[in-house]
């Protein structure tokens, strides 16, 4: 009894033993030993200090240095802080954003409003008044539609039109960043981005008409179609011209026409007087005329 006993467990110690190997070797093979975490590559960004509008040259106060990761570092930020230092912002940088070579003017481009204007585009300054400017509300980076109002060599009176369309407004006077608390800025002049065509209409209207800025919404990108609008249509119709007067059958009576007449000839003048002799006898004088 004692043997069977034994045995038995013997045998089952063999095979606990067997298991126990296979599944050190299952386990193994699937998750193998844990490997030493790695260390992370760090690298140096650029990001803004504080926020940085468009127009403003940097400064080394304006920037701070972090690091990212490697694999985290953005594409055109820049891990020196003299690579930054005194280029133009072209458009506006959050706090805490990285500075991206996209948001910086070329080296070379000038200082002040000249570098944010893109390639192939112009600034145009036009002179504005409270209410042409909107009581002092365009502000930089808002947009904005031209109104011209004047009168036409073809046109019977003055006419209202818009000219230009979704204008990006570079500059109030000499202000390229808006008011943080949103305050209106009255300027004398606003200062417009346009195309070289645009800047020929902005210029002509400017000089020949009387000009209104319209402010739209920023998110409104359509281009609209409007036909203008004329004196006479602020009475509530166009006005119309008088008609003739209808005869009888309803066909427009003929009007008279004036006939040129040639004066009349003047008389002719009276005959001279025919010559006459006085004749003196004695104490009586007589007048004789002398036949021809």
């Amino acid at each position: 009894m004692d043997r069977r006993f034994l045995t038995v467990l013997a045998v089952s110690l063999v095979f606990a033993l067997v298991v126990s190997a296979i599944f050190y070797q299952i386990t193994a093979r699937a998750g193998g030993s844990p490997k030493p975490a790695q260390a992370v590559e760090m690298k140096d960004v650029v990001i803004a200090g504080k926020p940085l509008a468009g127009g403003v040259t940097i400064k080394r106060e304006d920037l701070k240095v972090i690091q990212v990761s490697k694999d985290a570092f953005p594409k055109g930020a820049f891990a020196k802080v003299e690579e930054v230092i005194e280029r133009s912002v072209v458009s506006n940088i959050l706090v805490d954003e990285p500075v991206i070579e996209g948001r910086l003017a070329a080296r070379g481009s000038g200082l002040g409003l000249a570098p944010v204007i893109p390639v192939g585009m112009r600034a145009v300054s036009v002179r504005v008044n409270d209410v042409a400017g909107v009581a002092g509300f365009v502000l930089p980076g808002m947009r904005v539609d031209v109104l011209v109002t004047g009168r036409p060599p073809s046109a019977d009176g003055t006419i209202t039109k818009t000219c230009l369309q979704n204008i990006l407004v570079l500059s109030a006077g000499q202000t390229m960043q808006p008011d943080t608390r949103g305050q209106a800025m009255p300027a004398p002049t606003v200062t417009l981005l346009a195309t070289p065509e645009q800047a020929e209409i902005l210029t002509l209207a400017n000089s020949e008409g009387h000009i209104q800025l319209v402010l739209r919404n920023g998110s409104d990108q359509g281009i609209e179609s409007p036909p203008g609008r004329e004196v006479s249509e602020l009475y509530g119709a166009k006005a119309r011209r008088p008609q003739a007067p209808q005869g009888a059958e309803g066909t427009p009576r003929q009007r008279p026409v004036a006939v040129a007449v040639a004066p009349k000839a003047a008389p002719p003048p009276p005959p001279p007087p025919p010559d006459q002799v006085v004749v003196i006898r004695g104490n009586q004088r007589t007048v004789e005329v002398v036949g021809h």
